[in-house]
């Protein structure tokens, strides 16, 4: 037996301590003061420390306990079959140990086949089905008892409530995963911003604070949904043999289930799964942290049976934190192409989901008054894709002495010294100065020259500097002209023939886009590329456009009063009419009238449907089956509602299919879809 030092028992105890405490904050507060990551680290110190020293474990160690305590206000519900955590995961060398083990304890030398699936970062909750019925549902609790929130579960639209089909066990528990989809969960904050609300830290916080709202009709006003994943206790029935079929079985039951799991031979397979889906977690419409491994076998299940806290024939391999603690070094301010002030955080240089980040937006100046962040506090940032990091909140633990007093925000632009004005009812104080600040005319070329927009290659921020800088671009219509100033252009720091080439060409190409592009890449105040899109069609030419009123403007789908207004106020300024006549007539280009052949007359077949699309298509891709779609009338959205008209289903629908299916919306498949475009 180890003999541990005075210091390694003190370490020991210490730890039991503070995990004990963030655990807490994590599941019964739903306000953790650390990163997962940071959390994840403390719990395997203390873990590796309980292995060296077996005969130092307290019983009540959070390494022995799953979750936390139910809450006090919940009657409590016991779980009939304890709702285990699971093991932890961080490098492919943890992986290959976890499939060295899973061997070794069963004895057997050939590739295990596993079931891998997402990790998502929402609540657990156990569903029980008495005779295919909802008869409750609980949190994951400490394992062994939970919290009861049936009433609130209930208020899911997409759980069902009888298990589809007959062939049904008389008991069985439900795992599954209670989230809030990224877009719904920015939907719902920018509402309680604009309802003068505090808004959410993230998703998975504002599934579980909806999840333990007492009064279920809250609960009811978020949009939680949730993913099925797997068994607990079942009576009077016969378990599939696989995991596979497990999902399977809760798919025929009308249960959602996440549509990315599937089966992987040995390491290799769970290794290349975590791999590929790495490189798509950011388009996933909602939050995961890693990838879940599962014996598929269940009779190997079985053999292989449970640890304290977490089975043995199955781990979590956890993707690199994208929630990391560093230093507020300073706070800048940056004006955007419409003139709105961020101010931006500047950090200690910190490594988040592999990329170095030094700064981090605070959105605006009542977002930054509400997290209260100055220079010298130590933060907690994520980052989520490409998007800029964002610092979540201060810990509070790191307050310093002498903290510098609050930034407010000024009252003229840090740029070019025009008044900063902040309507009514707008969180957003923004520069009066308009196209005569350095700033916003810089992020206004940029924006028309970017992908979504002109997709002119190589036009970045340090470029649109130098442009501007040089005086050879004081407008977007310079860049047409560049072509005549190419000795100019070599002359620029950083510009060599080859760029200047690549950059003229680029230009050029331009000159190819549509009027939807063009009118989007205008940068008119609320008017994304699918507003850019209906436009575009509705009216086919940039001269009708301009000379719309609002009235007309509003029989445009997507387009409502606000809109409408702002597209009238954009063409009504001279400045803006002038710059559009010059564009086009140096541009040589058709940018007024090349959307007309694509304008769709209101007799067209599927005009006024709305469509959605799901699953894998074989005989074309979703984008093109979605522009053939546009071209014949049809509005094409990403969820389904009860506004939607047909859903149209590849392979491996996935939850999109149930929802459209419970709403009663027709459904198509691609071979009924291919053989009535044939007929088009």
């Amino acid at each position: 037996m180890n003999n541990p030092t005075p210091d390694a028992i003190q370490r020991l105890n210490h730890l039991v301590a503070i995990v004990r405490e963030h655990n807490d904050r994590y599941h019964r507060q739903d306000d953790p003061t650390i990163s997962d990551h940071e959390y994840d680290s403390l719990f395997q110190e203390l873990l590796e420390l309980e292995t060296r020293f077996p005969h130092l474990v307290d019983p009540h160690s959070p390494t022995r306990r799953v979750g936390a305590r139910p809450l006090a206000e919940f009657a409590n519900l016991t779980h009939k079959q304890p709702m285990l955590s699971l093991s932890n995961r961080f490098s492919p060398e943890d992986v290959t140990t976890f499939d060295r083990q899973v061997r070794e304890g069963l004895e057997v030398t050939e590739i295990i086949d596993y079931y891998a699936e997402p990790k998502l970062d929402g609540l657990a909750i156990n569903l029980t089905y008495i005779n295919g019925i909802l008869t409750s549902a609980a949190t994951r609790g400490d394992g062994q008892v939970g919290e009861d929130v049936t009433l609130q579960i209930r208020t899911i639209p997409i759980l069902p409530l009888k298990l589809s089909g007959k062939d049904h066990p008389h008991t069985v528990e439900i795992r599954a995963e209670t989230f809030i989809p990224l877009a719904a969960f920015a939907k719902m904050n920018a509402q309680l911003q604009k309802q003068g609300e505090k808004t959410l830290v993230n998703p998975r916080n504002a599934a579980a604070g909806a999840i333990r709202q007492l009064d279920p009709r809250i609960t009811a006003r978020r949009p939680l949904t949730l993913f099925c994943y797997g068994l607990g206790w079942v009576e009077g029935w016969s378990l599939p043999t696989t995991q596979e079929a497990i999902i399977q079985q809760l798919q025929q039951w009308g249960l959602p289930t996440c549509p990315e799991g599937g089966v992987v031979p040995g390491v290799d397979g769970c290794l290349d799964f975590f791999s590929r889906l790495g490189e798509r977690r950011h388009t996933l419409p909602y939050e995961i942290d890693g990838v879940v491994y599962k014996v598929n076998r269940v009779d190997w299940q079985k053999t292989l049976g449970f640890r304290h806290r977490d089975p043995r024939w199955a781990t979590a391999h956890k993707f690199p934190a994208v929630e990391v603690a560093t230093l507020v070094e300073a706070i800048d301010i940056q004006v955007g192409r419409t003139g709105a002030l961020t101010p931006v955080a500047r950090l200690q240089p910190v490594h988040v989901g592999g990329v170095e980040v030094t700064n981090a937006t605070l959105h605006n100046f009542e977002e930054m008054a509400r997290k209260d962040i100055r220079p010298g506090d130590r933060v907690l940032i994520r980052r989520a894709g490409d998007v800029i990091p964002e610092v979540v909140r201060r810990l509070p633990e790191a307050i310093i002495e002498n903290r510098p007093p609050p930034m407010v925000c000024p009252s003229q632009c840090p740029v070019c010294g025009s008044a900063v004005i902040k309507p009514d009812g707008e969180t957003v104080a923004r520069c009066s100065g308009g196209l005569s600040c350095f700033a916003q005319r810089r992020e206004t070329i940029k924006h028309f020259a970017s992908r979504r927009a002109m997709n002119i290659d190589g036009m970045g921020d340090k470029i649109c500097t130098l442009l501007l800088q040089s005086g050879l671009v004081t407008t977007v219509a310079d860049l047409y002209s560049l072509q005549h100033q190419r000795e100019k252009l070599m002359g620029l720091e950083r510009l060599g023939e080859k760029s200047v080439d690549n950059l003229l060409e680029a230009i050029d190409n331009s000159r190819k886009r549509s009027l939807e592009y063009f009118l989007f890449a205008l940068g008119i105040r609320d008017v994304g590329e699918r507003t850019a899109v209906s436009l575009a069609r509705h009216f086919g030419t940039m001269a009708a456009i301009m000379a719309s009123s609002q009235e007309t403007l509003q029989e445009v789908p997507d387009v409502g009063p606000v809109v409408a207004h702002k597209v009238c106020e954009f063409f009504a300024s001279p400045q803006n009419r002038e710059m559009i006549k010059h564009l086009l007539a140096v541009a040589d280009t058709h940018w007024a009238t090349a959307a007309q052949s694509t304008a769709i007359p209101h007799n067209r077949p599927l005009a006024g449907q709305t469509w959605v699309i799901t699953g894998t298509l074989t005989a074309m891709t979703r984008d093109q089956a979605k522009s053939r779609l546009e071209s014949l009338g049809a509005k094409v959205t990403a969820t389904v509602s009860k506004k939607t008209t047909r859903l149209l289903a590849g392979e491996n629908p996935g939850s999109k299919w149930q929802t459209a299916k419970n709403l009663g919306i027709m459904i198509v498949n691609e071979k009924e879809f291919m053989e009535s475009l044939a007929h088009e």
